[in-house]
């Protein structure tokens, strides 16, 4: 589909999470600049019912697959988006008021990946109304994220990190997603095809900014730490990060799976070595019901 050209495109990816999808919705309902559409890829066989008047029109789309398939949902959605700016947001996530006017005045002078600031919300400090909570209620709930580093208040800050990109929130012109092809979806289940994605932006020459303004609210699930319920697509996404560009990313993740004895690894190694996979009590002792970030 053609880009139109000054057109918002927001997207975002669902399965489950129906009532986290209707805050997103109410979110872009109230925007001071509401985007051209709103692209839902359903990687489930349905949509959800009675959804909210996002006030703007919505695109459904449908991409089945096992595990999630998260990289062709966004292709999909990108390749089916109007817009000549793609605007990705995770289902978990609620738009600021400014959101999309932040995004668009970012790309407006020149091309780049743009990143959002996301506060993330404490479980059950989200009220199960039918209207989006204010914007002054969501920062007085949200925190920021220790491992991110600050935003701009107006504006965009060049951020020299490329690596820096997570999926929650973040925005880029549509020629330059499709100039790299989008997503890699050889990248399968969990982890290292947002990163896998940046460096390849970066490599074609588009920069990275911070982008002030561009607030989202992340509405809490429980997590794991570390997450080994993902931990054969973990390793096998690091591995392929690592074929294609040199290095490793999630060596967080890695670092955590070394030390809990389960691989033998470091970020000078050209491989993972499997010890052992963790097990079905382990997993489930990684679970933390009220822990904000993984």
């Amino acid at each position: 589909m053609p880009a139109e050209p000054g057109a918002v495109s927001v997207l975002t990816l669902v399965r489950g999470r129906a009532d986290r999808l209707r805050h997103l919705m109410r979110g872009l309902a109230r925007q001071t600049a509401p985007p051209r559409e709103l692209v839902i890829a359903w990687m489930q066989p349905e949509a959800e019912p009675d959804l909210p008047d996002p006030g703007c029109p919505v695109r459904h789309l449908h991409v089945p697959g096992e595990p999630m398939p998260l990289a062709a949902a966004r292709n999909r959605a990108a390749e089916a988006a109007c817009g000549d700016l793609l605007v990705f947001l995770d289902v978990d996530c609620i738009p600021s008021r400014g959101l999309v006017a932040a995004y668009a005045a970012a790309a407006a002078p020149a091309d780049g990946l743009f990143l959002g600031e996301v506060l993330y919300l404490p479980p059950g400090g989200l009220p199960a109304a039918s209207a989006a909570p204010d914007d002054a209620t969501l920062d007085r709930l949200g925190r920021v994220h220790p491992a991110r580093p600050p935003v701009p208040a107006a504006g965009i800050r060049p951020e020299p990190d490329s690596g820096q990109l997570w999926g929650l929130s973040f925005a880029l012109p549509a020629r330059a997603w499709h100039a790299v092809g989008g997503m890699d979806e050889t990248y399968a289940g969990y982890g290292g095809e947002e990163t896998d994605l940046a460096a390849r932006l970066s490599l074609n020459g588009l920069p990275t900014f911070w982008v002030g303004g561009a607030r989202a609210y992340h509405q809490h699930h429980p997590v794991h730490v570390p997450p080994l319920q993902h931990f054969a697509p973990i390793l096998a996404n690091a591995a392929r990060f690592r074929a294609r560009h040199g290095r490793w990313c999630m060596t967080y993740w890695l670092g955590q799976f070394r030390d809990a004895g389960l691989i033998a690894w470091d970020e000078a190694a050209e491989s993972i070595r499997l010890l052992r996979p963790p097990t079905e009590s382990e997993i489930a002792a990684a679970s933390r019901p009220d822990a904000l970030f993984s």
